[in-house]
């Protein structure tokens, strides 16, 4: 027998896996290996298209419940957080989430994983079923792009932009053949992004409705295949679009990974528990945006010195035993790290070093 992902009743666990056979073995299970086997009978789910992440098995009903020996807060409360199972973003994700101090260990071919400190389960999912999920309730806390929530409709509350899988979704057809939106209406389009795109090109029907196709991939290859007339599809670097002989003509939306949340979720007493998730990541987030720099500088170029680093709300300036010299610290923007230290060395200053941070607490 196959499984796959599975909804619990209200005392059972859903188990989020990969398709894998039932062991023969009769050995005593362990508690991961119980908790995942635990299910609904009733609960097949309904399928949903949303997105470039295709197809994917959404639960009518109940969520995962963590085993016993899962990490609970004073009130018993579990948060789920879901991120996606693989794709373009997984490992920037999984990169953020351990960065920012969400210590846990995924079992081999399971998709759920609880954190050893924190009454935290991630959950991995399809990334076009990610927000679904979230309006639902079936989970807490999504990470999915802005592009799936918005094909998708979900009800969600949006936390926090992550600042990256920034891309967009555009309408585009073969180079030099189309010079305005209103060519395209009414004809052929082949997407990942039906209701997005049957709603973008409504502005621009005469009366024909435009016939919108949609498949989960190689959505650029459709033109050149004779399948369609233009196509709707994401751009990030425009390699592959312009592989494909094609080219921009409008923008439906701008879009990048996003921290979203479940409005119920955040009435309830797991508020607190997810202010705690979206601190560790703002954290982690602004600490990679910058370096914090050191050096020495006299007295005489303190001024420019300040001008050059004036930091995040200022610098930190020691005196040295030194006469007329100080130790400056202050922020920078990683990004200008490089041309800073520059700007530093000409002024005069000496002994200048950078320290990468690993996360913070600013206020964020």
């Amino acid at each position: 027998q196959k499984r796959t992902l599975l909804s619990s009743a209200p005392t059972g666990t859903q188990q989020l896996a990969e398709p894998l056979r039932k062991p023969r073995s009769s050995a005593p299970r362990t508690d991961a290996a119980r908790s995942a086997q635990d299910v609904s009978d009733g609960a097949r789910g309904r399928r949903g298209e949303f997105g470039h992440g295709g197809r994917g098995a959404v639960p009518s009903g109940g969520r995962p419940r963590p085993p016993d020996n899962a990490v609970q807060d004073e009130h018993g409360k579990h948060l789920l957080l879901a991120v996606p199972k693989k794709g373009r973003m997984f490992d920037k994700i999984s990169k953020m989430l351990r960065g920012a101090g969400f210590d846990y260990k995924r079992p081999e071919r399971l998709d759920i994983a609880h954190c050893k400190d924190l009454p935290i389960s991630i959950v991995f999912l399809p990334a076009a079923d990610i927000a679904v999920y979230v309006a639902d309730g079936n989970v807490d806390l999504g990470i999915t792009g802005e592009d799936i929530i918005a094909e998708s409709g979900s009800d969600v509350n949006m936390l926090m932009e992550l600042g990256f899988g920034e891309c967009r979704l555009s309408v585009q057809a073969p180079v030099g053949e189309i010079t305005d939106m209103r060519q395209l209406a009414g004809k052929r389009i082949v997407t990942s992004f039906p209701n997005l795109t049957k709603s973008f090109f409504a502005k621009y029907e005469d009366g024909t409705p435009t016939k919108v196709k949609c498949i989960s991939g190689s959505v650029e290859a459709a033109c050149g295949l004779g399948l369609a007339d233009g196509i709707v599809d994401l751009v990030e670097t425009g390699t592959t679009m312009r592989a494909a002989g094609l080219e921009e003509v409008a923008t439906v939306l701008k879009t990048q990974c996003v921290l979203i949340a479940n409005p119920h979720s955040q009435t309830t007493a797991k508020r607190e528990l997810i202010e705690v998730v979206r601190r560790r990541i703002a954290g982690y987030l602004t600490a990679s945006r910058y370096v914090m720099v050191t050096y020495n500088v006299h007295r005489a170029a303190l001024a420019q010195a300040v001008q050059i680093t004036p930091g995040k709300r200022s610098p930190s300036i020691i005196p040295l035993e030194e006469a007329n010299w100080v130790a400056v610290s202050a922020l920078v923007a990683t990004d200008r790290c490089a041309t800073i230290m520059d700007e530093l060395e000409r002024i005069g200053a000496t002994d200048i070093l950078t320290t990468a941070l690993h996360s913070s607490r600013m206020g964020d």
